[in-house]
Order: structure tokens, then sequence, then C-alpha cells
């Protein structure tokens, strides 16, 4: 039986439609910036600190497109299942990489492909940033 880390994580989109990907300090594995959901927080208020802590921005929760639930198997603690609230987020400002991210890119349809990703971004986010 896997455990389960539960999650609140943003497509992040800028300006120029590309969405943004973070690398946690000691990680190898891209994902999507966001973070784990708090007992008895809404996962759109969770991704909204997450944001805040790890990267500067500052979003209207009202604005935050619910896209569904996803579950992987969790890139950096094994024999875990990630379960991901997902929301899409545009952001218009600067992003800056805080708390644990080392480092935060932005990628478009076609500049991920050298990057290794973690499962969920790899199987469903980012197939649906690609569908878009």
């Amino acid at each position: 039986m896997s455990r389960i880390i539960h999650i609140a994580a943003a497509l992040l989109i800028g300006p120029d439609g590309k969405t943004l990907l973070v690398r946690k300090r000691n990680t190898q594995a891209f994902m999507q910036p966001g973070g784990k959901i708090e007992p008895g927080e809404q996962p759109v208020n969770a991704l909204a600190r997450e944001l805040h802590e790890e990267l500067g921005v500052r979003i209207d929760t009202a604005a935050a497109v619910y896209l569904g639930a996803f579950s992987a198997p969790a890139a950096n603690e094994p024999g875990f299942e990630v379960r991901c609230e997902l929301f899409r987020v545009q952001v218009e400002g600067a992003v800056e990489a805080a708390a644990e991210i080392e480092e935060a890119v932005w990628v478009d349809r076609h500049s991920h492909a050298y990057l290794e990703l973690a499962p969920l971004t790899r199987d469903h986010i980012l197939p649906l940033y690609t569908a878009g």
C-alpha cells in the first residue's frame, strides 16, 4: 500500500505562454510549483501560500482554474504516491526561486525534453499543457 502526499500544484503560465517548472534543493526532477496541503486547508489556499513562499508570487485564488486531481509516484519520496489538486494560474510578474526551490525554469511545448521530470509532471501535467 502506497503512502499518499496530498499537494496543490500550479500549471503556472507566464505572459509569453510558457509554463514554470521548479527543482527543489538536493533533488534532480523538475515539477510544477506547489506543495503539501495542510489539514483543513483548501487546496487553492495551500497553492497560494506555497507559491508565495517558494516563488514570491501572489495569486488571486478566485482566478485559479481547477484542472482536476491527478496521482503518480512521488519523485523524491520512494514508496509514496503524490495526489495533486491542479490549478491553472496566469502570472504577469517575475518569479524568484526561494525557500527550498533551487532552480526555476520557464519551458514551452518543445523545450522541456532535456529536463528530468517528476512522474506527475511528465505523465499528466505537461500533456495537458502541450494539448492546450
